[in-house]
């Protein structure tokens, strides 16, 4: 009887390993922006936003490189005036991945920004004017290869499907997204990639569960509004995890009340820690208690900064109990655990080495650059 409950046990966790270790992605249209395709069987893409004004040309670029040197895929600027429409066109000369315009008001700022080389722009026809106007813009958009994301959120949603202060609904997140698309397919375009992006979590999540069984365009993933890094780092993977979980979703902003840098850093660690893409470190550190006798805390913060700073994919434990720090650690490549003033560090839970607490770094950095 033992023997069978121990092999319907190995079967059962080969099935659930096997069933964890890829979700199958929701098969939408693919859409080339840039040098980039997003959609299909492509990755799922990180982008974020600038927070400088788009006409600071140097600071703006400074920014953007910073953030593709991170990971980031893409990058969105604001277009609030013509100075920064102009911008658009020594920005792109100065940074290696896709530029996306965000549009609100004035058809003209989209027109100068296409016309200035942007490789695709953030589009609410509901907010743009006439259809007279849109259209301008779609046709400049066919003319140049231009893809449109439709950018609907709860504060922009269109007024004849929520006109009050309530929270929005996710029927009504889509129905907003529904319209537009209507506008866009009646013009003949087709390159389209839609957002709805909720404050409020679950409605949120519903309304990309609605949306991935509507469309069959890109979807791009976020929680609007998300707060401060903790706050927002917290609400964004709780409305993110369940969607990317469910293979939905073709690109994601972790957006946050922080630096853009920040936002691409978080986005990484969420999608590698969903086994959704494999090109980050992940640090695995204990939280802590009364027996932990080692600058623990110092010590992750440091191991994880060098792991991301030096792009080192590779799984690291830091562990406060010398006794049960290997054997918790074993999906790490390498690791250290510490006890009284010493650490051992061990690889696949054999140790290799005790180093006094002041050389540990050193001595941990070292054995992860052999890996």
């Amino acid at each position: 009887i033992a023997q069978r409950i121990k092999y319907i046990y190995k079967i059962f966790n080969l099935c659930y390993n096997l069933s964890m270790k890829s979700v199958p992605r929701v098969n939408t249209k693919s859409i080339k922006i840039g040098n980039i395709t997003i959609g299909g069987s492509n990755q799922v893409l990180i982008q974020s936003m600038c927070n400088i004004k788009t006409s600071n040309v140097d600071e703006v670029v400074k920014q953007i490189n910073e953030c593709a040197l991170l990971g980031a895929d893409l990058m969105r600027v604001s277009v609030l005036d013509m100075d920064d429409a102009k911008a658009i066109k020594e920005i792109v000369k100065q940074i290696s991945i896709p530029l996306i315009a965000d549009i609100h008001f004035d058809y003209r700022l989209a027109i100068e920004s296409i016309n200035s080389g942007v490789n695709a722009v953030r589009l609410n026809p509901g907010n743009i004017g006439s259809a007279e106007n849109v259209k301008k813009v779609v046709d400049l958009c066919k003319e140049k290869h231009i893809p449109i994301r439709i950018g609907v959120n709860s504060g922009s949603i269109d007024k004849e499907v929520n006109n009050d202060t309530s929270i929005v609904k996710a029927k009504e997140l889509v129905e907003s997204a529904a319209k537009t698309v209507k506008i866009l397919e009646k013009m003949g375009f087709y390159d389209i990639v839609i957002s709805l992006k909720g404050s409020h979590v679950l409605e949120t999540v519903e309304a990309y569960r609605l949306a991935s069984k509507k469309f069959k365009y890109p979807l791009h993933l976020g929680i609007t509004e998300a707060g401060p890094k903790d706050i927002g780092m917290i609400r964004s993977t709780a409305g993110l995890a369940p969607i990317l979980l469910d293979g939905i979703g073709d690109t994601i902003r972790i957006s946050l009340s922080d630096e853009p840098q920040e936002e691409v850093r978080a986005c990484r660690r969420l999608l590698k820690d969903l086994e959704i893409r494999n090109d980050y470190p992940t640090l695995i550190s204990c939280p802590t208690c009364g027996r932990t006798q080692v600058n623990l805390v110092q010590l992750a913060k440091q191991v994880l900064k060098f792991l991301e700073d030096n792009k080192i994919n590779k799984t690291v434990a830091v562990m406060g109990c010398i006794v049960n720090g290997p054997g918790e650690a074993k999906r790490a490549d390498i690791g250290c655990a510490g006890g009284k003033g010493q650490w051992v560090i061990f690889k696949k839970e054999e140790i290799i080495k005790t180093v006094p607490e002041d050389k540990i770094f050193e001595e941990l950095c070292n054995e992860i650059k052999k890996l």
